[in-house]
């Protein structure tokens, strides 16, 4: 499983300069609104009972809360970051915080499920030109090397963190405020960061003409949102209803038509020889493995713990307390590990270490050591979950050319949102259909840790001679 090594002279120091104020202040606005993007993707679901009920919204309906925002969250991405990268990344970004805002508001002071859901909707939209534009004015803004190393591992900690914070402040915020403060918390994040971008942040995009794809903006928009309608759906519902088998095969279509739609146009949406790049694909799919797989972890352990432990929600929120520490150190410590072992092989062992530690959970019982185990293994597998996740950017990221750093962190961050989407409603649904619940958390675990160790096998022979980095 072993890859290229780095050859010493393309090997950056271990010491990594100190970034100048405006650099550091540019740093956090744009980590700022990433964080705030990933707390909104699980803030909310501890507090779906309590919303359902005070907007009269029934248990099927429910689902909407999160698809509302998942659907244009992940299937706008890329379409978004080639916007940028012709017309304007600041430009967009500041118009993709300006609806963010707002949406949340409006989500905050919903009268009724139409309204909340719009709300949602525009939410999503406003992550989905954030995320990208925000990735992008990061890599171009901080050179390749140490201090692109360090951008991205901040960033990458945050974006985790956020996730992880989320689903532990929505019980929180829920239980002392109700569920409305979880939407008025990113509606305060937001007005926070908006006024302090403008001022900061530096406009960048492509010095050619710029040129729309529209047939592969479609088709790619299209299949994106068919693709994540029905995995959304199949984790509540399963994947025998209709309309999910339906609009899963007209998303597998319309992704075939766009890479032919792409391989004839002039100037595609997407570059399909960026695809071919080793350091592309198979960084995306150490990405798309490390997010899909840890997010099945936090939500399968997250319903162990309440309903085999029989632990409170504050509680349970300590044992994610503890993993969130632990990430925040893994972030400060992977620009060194990157800077002594290159990114590739970062992405490799961190997967590795992940997937070895989820292995660990396999022997989770009844009885209360067992809170011990939970803690300390999924805390350091998401160490070196974050390890691939800064890893798997810095991959994919590297050697791109600045007028296309939209595309590459679009194609980053799509594979991002994908991630957190198809790992619940594939293998979380082992563990809440299985005749016991902790039978069913021991497979889930199983099959999990299995998937990851296989891919860091395939990423490593993958990225075996890539270009080193």
């Amino acid at each position: 499983m072993a890859i290229d090594t780095p050859t010493p002279t393309a090997t950056p120091p271990l010491d990594t300069p100190k970034l100048p104020t405006r650099d550091r202040l540019v740093l956090f606005v744009l980590c700022a609104a990433q964080f705030m993007v990933a707390l909104d993707f699980s803030v909310l679901n501890v507090a779906l009972p309590v919303l359902g009920a005070d907007l009269g919204m029934s248990q099927s309906a429910l689902q909407w809360a999160i698809t509302a925002f998942a659907l244009p969250s992940g299937g706008f991405l890329l379409l978004f970051g080639r916007i940028g990268d012709l017309f304007g990344r600041r430009k967009l970004f500041l118009t993709g915080l300006a609806l963010f805002a707002a949406a949340s508001v409006l989500a905050t002071f919903a009268w009724d499920p139409a309204s909340f859901l719009a709300g949602r909707a525009l939410q999503g939209l406003g992550a989905a030109v954030i995320v990208p534009t925000g990735m992008s004015l990061l890599t171009t803004t901080f050179a390749e090397g140490p201090a692109r190393d360090r951008a991205l591992g901040i960033s990458g900690t945050l974006m985790s963190l956020g996730f992880t914070i989320g689903m532990v402040a929505g019980g929180i915020l829920t239980d002392a405020l109700g569920w409305r403060s979880t939407m008025g918390l990113l509606a305060v994040f937001a007005l926070i960061v908006l006024p302090l971008a403008p001022g900061l942040l530096p406009e960048s995009r492509t010095p050619e003409r710029p040129h729309l794809d529209v047939p592969g903006a479609i088709t790619v928009t299209g299949g994106l949102l068919s693709l994540i309608y029905a995995l959304t759906t199949a984790a509540d519902h399963g994947f025998a209803r209709a309309d999910v088998i339906v609009t899963l095969i007209v998303g597998l279509a319309l992704l075939a038509a766009f890479v032919i739609v792409e391989s004839r146009t002039a100037a595609p949406l997407v570059s399909l020889p960026m695809l071919r790049r080793r350091t592309v694909a198979w960084g995306n799919v150490g990405g798309l493995v490390t997010f899909s797989m840890m997010s099945t972890v936090i939500f399968v352990l997250t319903l162990y713990l309440q309903e085999i432990l029989r632990l409170s929600a504050w509680e349970t929120g300590l044992v994610f307390g503890v993993q969130g520490v632990v990430s925040v150190v893994a972030g400060a410590l992977t620009p060194r590990f990157v800077s002594r072992l290159g990114a590739r092989r970062t992405l490799v062992y961190s997967l590795t270490g992940q997937g070895a530690f989820i292995s660990a959970l396999v022997f989770l019982d009844t009885g209360t050591w067992s809170v011990w185990l939970a803690t300390a293994a999924v805390s350091v597998a998401s160490m070196f979950h974050l390890g691939a996740i800064i890893s798997y950017g810095l991959t994919v990221t590297s050697g791109v050319p600045d007028e296309e750093q939209g595309l590459a962190t679009g194609l980053v961050t799509s594979t991002q949102q994908i991630g957190l989407t198809v790992g619940i409603p594939l293998l979380g649904v082992l563990a809440t259909t299985a005749d016991d619940l902790l039978s069913g958390t021991r497979t889930a675990m199983a099959l999990n840790a299995a998937i990851v160790l296989t891919a860091a096998a395939l990423v490593a022979l993958g990225l075996r001679g890539a270009a080193r980095r």
